[in-house]
C-alpha cells in the first residue's frame, strides 16, 4: 500500500456523489456511516459549440475537473463508494474499444435543435406507450440518437453501446457497462412504464443491441480502476455504484420514509414536480405531463417547467420580501408564461409582463419572478393532482427553491390545504445518491424538513385569479 492510501485509511469514510446538473456541478463528500456532508466542491457546467457544428457536453472539462476534485477529497476522506446522478436527455454512443473518452460522437446538449429531424415524429411511440410527450429540441433522448444516425451515419454505425449520462461517468470510473430504469424512463421514448421495459423504438430502429444490461439503480458496478485509483490515491476497493436521473434522486428519502401520497418539488435549471403516488391517467401529452420511474421501479407521474431559468430571467438582484410582493400585487404587475420555451406547460407561448415594470425596484423584480415561479408551480400542481388525495398531501421542495424564503411563504399561502415543506439539505440529489449505497438510513428524516407558515392573504387570492384569467386569453 503506497503512503497516500494508507495515511487515508486513518480517515473518516465517505461516499463521494458527482452531481452533474444542467447550470451546475457539484462533488461532495458524505460520511458513510451517516450521510452527513462533511465537504462540497462546486463548478459552473457549460455547453461547448462543437467541432460537429452542434452544442456539446464538456466531457474533457468535467472529467478533468472530477478527477482533480477526486484527488483533493482523497487527501482528507477515505473514499469508500462514489456515486453519480445527472440531468436527463443526454446519451453518450460509445465504442469501448477506444482509447480516452470512448465516444465515437460528442455528447449532445438536449438545447440542440434538431434540424431536419421532422421524419422522427412518425416514428416516435404513442403516449400511451411511453407516457412521453413530444418535447422540442432534444428532450425525447431517442430524438437526439435519431438525428445524430442520419446527420453523422459513418460516426453512429461504430457506436457499440448506448451510455445514459450517469452510467457513462460510472463507465469511465469503473470500466464496467450498464444501464438503468430513472434515466431510461425520463421523457426518452425509449422506455415503457407499464410493461418495465423497453418501448418499441429500440427494436424498431435496431438499437435494442446497442443496450447495455439493465442494472439496479445504485448496484454495485465495480472497483474503481486501478490506475484510476492509484493516480488519485484512493483505494483499490473503492465501489463505484450504478448512477440515478437526478430529479428521482430527490425521490429516494421520501420513498423510503414517507407515506404516499405526496410531492417532490425537485428545483434547479427544471423545476419538477414528481407527485409520488398519483394516478397516470391524468397525464396530459400537450402540458409538459410525463411519467418518470423511480429508484425502485415504480412509475410516477410528473410535471415541469423551465423553473430556474424563467426565475434568472426574471428576477433582480435583491432578493425580494413579502413586502415587495405585497407592492408589485397591488401594482397589477404581471409575469405571464413563459420565458424558456424549452418545456412546460405553456411552452408555445412568448412570455411577457403585464404593467408597469420599469418602477419596480430591484427587490420588486425578484418578488415578480417569485410570484411567477409560485403561480406556475400552483398550476402545475393543480393538474397533476386535479381533486385527487394527492392534492391534500404533502409538498417537499427540494433544491434551489428550498432556499428562496419568498416563493416558499407565496407556495404555502397559495396551497393552505397542504403543507409545504422545505428541505433544509443544500440539495436532495446529492442525499437521495448516497441513500442508494445502503450503507446507512436517514435516522433524522423529520430533522431535514420544515414546515412553511400559511399566510392568509386576500390580495394574493385576488392576482392568482387575475393571473389565471389572463393565462386563459393570452
Amino acid at each position: 500500500m503506497n503512503r497516500g492510501i494508507a495515511a487515508q485509511a486513518s480517515r473518516p469514510a465517505v461516499i463521494v456523489v458527482l452531481d452533474i446538473g444542467k447550470t451546475n456541478i457539484k462533488l461532495a463528500a458524505l460520511t458513510l456511516d451517516g450521510g452527513r456532508c462533511l465537504q462540497t466542491l462546486r463548478r459552473a457546467n457549460g455547453v461547448e459549440a462543437g467541432v460537429l457544428g452542434y452544442a456539446q457536453v464538456d466531457v474533457d472539462g468535467i472529467w478533468q475537473w472530477l478527477l482533480e476534485g477526486l484527488a483533493q477529497l482523497a487527501q482528507h476522506y477515505q473514499i469508500a463508494r462514489i456515486g453519480t446522478t445527472t440531468h436527463g436527455a443526454t446519451v453518450a454512443c460509445v465504442n469501448p474499444a477506444l482509447a480516452g473518452d470512448g465516444l465515437v460522437l460528442p455528447i449532445a446538449d438536449y438545447e440542440q435543435v434538431l434540424e431536419g429531424n421532422d421524419a422522427y415524429t412518425s416514428l416516435r411511440p404513442d403516449f400511451a406507450e411511453t407516457l412521453s410527450p413530444a418535447l422540442p429540441a432534444g428532450l425525447n433522448l431517442a430524438a437526439q440518437l435519431h438525428w445524430l444516425a442520419q446527420r453523422f451515419p459513418q460516426q453512429f454505425a461504430g457506436c457499440r453501446v448506448l451510455l445514459m449520462y450517469p452510467q457513462y461517468w460510472g463507465w469511465r470510473l469503473s470500466g464496467v457497462l450498464a444501464g438503468e430504469r430513472t434515466s431510461l424512463g425520463c421523457h426518452t421514448d425509449l422506455w415503457s412504464p407499464s410493461r418495465n421495459d423497453y418501448s418499441s423504438l429500440p427494436d424498431r430502429l435496431g438499437w435494442r443491441a446497442l443496450m447495455p444490461e439493465i442494472l439496479p439503480t445504485g448496484a454495485v458496478l465495480g472497483a474503481l480502476k486501478p490506475a484510476l485509483a492509484a493516480q488519485l490515491g484512493i483505494g483499490e476497493d473503492c465501489l463505484i455504484l450504478n448512477g440515478i436521473h437526478d430529479s428521482n434522486a430527490s425521490l429516494v428519502p421520501h420513498l423510503q420514509r414517507r407515506q404516499q401520497p405526496f410531492t417532490v418539488i425537485s428545483s434547479g435549471t427544471w423545476t419538477v414536480m414528481c407527485g409520488v403516488g398519483g394516478e397516470l391517467a391524468h397525464l396530459d401529452r400537450h402540458a409538459d405531463m410525463l411519467c418518470n420511474v423511480d429508484a425502485f421501479g415504480g412509475a410516477v407521474p410528473c410535471i415541469r417547467f423551465m423553473g430556474g431559468r424563467e426565475w434568472e430571467q426574471l428576477r433582480g438582484q435583491q432578493p425580494g420580501d413579502w413586502q415587495d410582493a405585497m407592492r408589485v400585487m397591488d401594482a397589477e404587475v404581471l409575469a405571464l408564461p413563459c420565458f424558456a420555451p424549452q418545456g412546460g406547460p405553456f411552452q408555445q407561448r412568448q412570455g411577457r409582463v403585464l404593467g408597469a415594470l420599469e418602477p419596480l425596484s430591484d427587490s420588486e423584480r425578484s418578488a415578480l419572478a417569485a410570484l411567477y415561479c409560485a403561480l406556475m408551480t400552483d398550476y402545475c400542481l393543480r393538474l397533476l393532482g386535479q381533486g385527487t388525495a394527492l392534492d391534500q398531501g404533502d409538498i417537499i421542495v427540494e433544491g434551489s427553491f428550498a432556499s428562496n424564503p419568498l416563493y416558499l411563504q407565496l407556495l404555502a399561502s397559495l396551497r393552505p390545504q397542504q403543507r409545504v415543506l422545505q428541505s433544509i439539505d443544500s440539495t436532495g440529489t446529492t442525499l437521495g445518491t448516497a441513500l442508494l449505497a445502503g450503507t446507512f438510513t436517514l435516522t433524522d428524516y423529520d430533522q431535514h424538513l420544515l414546515q412553511v407558515p400559511s399566510q392568509p392573504c386576500a390580495e394574493l387570492q385576488d392576482y392568482r385569479q387575475q393571473w389565471l384569467r389572463m393565462i386563459r386569453v393570452d
